[in-house]
């Protein structure tokens, strides 16, 4: 009993330490850095632990003996094969949910106290950690917004998650076709009068849309205005969701677009692993306005989430949120500096393009580089830089590649990508070899065609018997899985939709000219799944 009363005790001790601020540790007195005032959420680095890193350093410097769960028990018995890759450290602070770590479904300490941080960082009402992704946030967000049998207007090219929500919650999809980059084989933003006219064929068909998912940033940085169409949503009376999986460092510099709160969204969903610096997996939502119902939020972040969160991932989310709040107006400049140094350069070298856009903005550290004049693909010169340069890019397609600066990136870095680009102009030159038709309108008129061809919701197509068919017996039948070429990246056949000789020709096309299909359970698309 004694034992235990002590146990009790010094678990209570570490909760108040962990939790208190540094100004109640400091008898209310503000904290002063180089003869400046700055607040308690300003800290980070040697002078303050972020909340929860605070907490879970606490409780791993316990001198306790340990009967709960993991079972390598703070490292005692971790895997040798892993710590001689990794070491002991991640074990010992791979804890569960205990008293003083805070609980993520009803955060009253350290995760309370660290969620607030951020929603003060970004700009939102109310903020919550994701330990699912941002996979897990368009699902809660969706989830929360629409229920079985309503609208959503959807970018044809959202990310996949948003189908899975869609077959989860039973909603309605109404696609928008994205702004299409033909001679760069890219898709670009939405624009306000395309979600404008969305909302009205909507009314005019009889179903009000619950809420509109805009994905911006693009993969390629390409950001739509989210202002305007934030005004033309609530102007309905209708939610905006953003996936902001590629921006949470949006705002935080005057060269970078602006925020998707900044712009009145009402759920904003970023993947903080992306360009800021925490670990693989950990995102956050944030909610703004008063639209959002918090509490259909909280359960749908429960219905989704583990209830065996890892706290390596929230303590390194609080670790992001701290390091840029060190000096959130500057710590993008040498990113950006580096970026435009970077274009500088690029731009020199015969053969080789870099990616712009007159009508959306663009977030200048993505650089996108066009490498068709060479008469290679961007998979081709994707494979010389990595094997000749080491030079690993983040995204690559069909005419260009896709380099993402970040707080990591130095100069080096970017002396070795453009010494490489500089080889790829010297050793190619244009000899015809990459096919310049690229089937232009067939992009949009065969998903445009699918679309108009739904026959069951997704969530229907989700749960029909389904079978396989040859790929040309598959024309009229309603397809089972999703189908995405690339080029474009919009996904061309959604389950739910009739399949087209259109859709099935352009399908042939995209594999003859060096284009790869995703999805398909048969990525030879011999055949294709259908439902019954």
């Amino acid at each position: 009993m004694a034992s235990a009363v002590l146990n009790l005790n010094l678990r209570c001790n570490l909760t108040l330490r962990a939790s208190c601020s540094s100004e109640e540790r400091n008898h209310g007195m503000p904290t002063m850095k180089d003869n400046i005032v700055i607040s308690d959420s300003q800290l980070s680095g040697n002078h303050k632990h972020p909340p929860l890193i605070n907490a879970l350093k606490a409780s791993a410097e316990q001198k306790v003996a340990s009967f709960h769960f993991p079972g390598h028990n703070r490292g005692r018995a971790a895997p040798s094969s892993l710590t001689r890759l990794i070491g002991v450290q991640p074990f010992l602070h791979d804890l569960p949910e205990l008293p003083e770590l805070d609980n993520l479904f009803a955060p009253e300490g350290p995760i309370l106290d660290a969620q607030k941080q951020a929603a003060k960082l970004f700009g939102a009402k109310e903020t919550w950690f994701l330990v699912g992704g941002t996979t897990c946030g368009i699902q809660a967000s969706i989830l929360a917004t629409c229920s079985p049998g309503d609208t959503i207007i959807i970018p044809r090219n959202a990310h996949i998650s948003a189908f899975s929500a869609m077959v989860l919650s039973g909603v309605v999809p109404k696609y928008i076709i994205p702004e299409y980059d033909f001679e760069w084989d890219i898709a670009c933003g939405i624009t306000p009068s395309q979600v404008e006219n969305a909302i009205n064929e909507s009314n005019t068909e009889g179903r009000k849309a619950s809420a509109v998912l805009i994905t911006s940033p693009t993969y390629h940085g390409i950001c739509s205005n989210l202002e305007q169409i934030s005004q033309i949503c609530h102007s309905h009376n209708i939610p905006i969701i953003v996936d902001e999986a590629h921006g949470a460092h949006l705002g935080f510099q005057p060269h970078l677009p602006p925020s998707a709160l900044s712009q009145r969204v009402d759920l904003s969903v970023q993947s903080t692993h992306k360009v800021l610096c925490s670990l693989t997996q950990s995102s956050m939502l944030h909610m703004s306005g008063n639209i959002i119902n918090r509490e259909r939020i909280c359960q749908c972040l429960q219905t989704l989430q583990t209830t065996s969160p890892s706290y390596l991932l929230l303590a390194s989310l609080d670790a992001a949120r701290a390091q840029i709040s060190e000096n959130p107006e500057t710590v993008f400049n040498k990113p950006v500096e580096i970026a435009m140094e970077a274009r500088s350069l690029i731009e020199k070298i015969p053969g080789i393009r870099i990616f712009d856009s007159s009508t959306f903005g663009l977030d200048p550290l993505r650089i996108t580089v066009g490498v068709w004049d060479l008469g290679i693909s961007g998979f081709e010169a994707d494979d010389i830089l990595y094997e000749d340069y080491g030079v690993v890019s983040e995204l690559t397609g069909t005419r260009s590649i896709t380099f993402a600066i970040n707080l990591g990136t130095r100069r080096d870095d970017v002396l070795r990508l453009v010494s490489g680009l500089k080889h790829l102009s010297q050793t190619h030159s244009f000899s015809g070899r990459l096919n310049n038709e690229r089937f232009n309108d067939m992009v949009i008129k065969s998903c445009v065609g699918t679309a108009s061809g739904m026959q069951l919701s997704p969530r229907e197509a989700f749960f029909a018997r389904k079978t396989k068919v040859s790929f040309n017996e598959s024309v009229g039948k309603i397809c089972g899985e999703l189908v995405c070429p690339y080029p474009p990246g919009i996904p061309l056949l959604i389950p739910g939709e009739v399949i087209t000789e259109e859709a099935l020709s352009y399908l042939v096309n995209v594999k003859n000219n060096g284009g790869f299909v995703s999805g398909a359970a048969d990525s030879s698309l011999s055949t294709i799944v259908v439902c019954s």
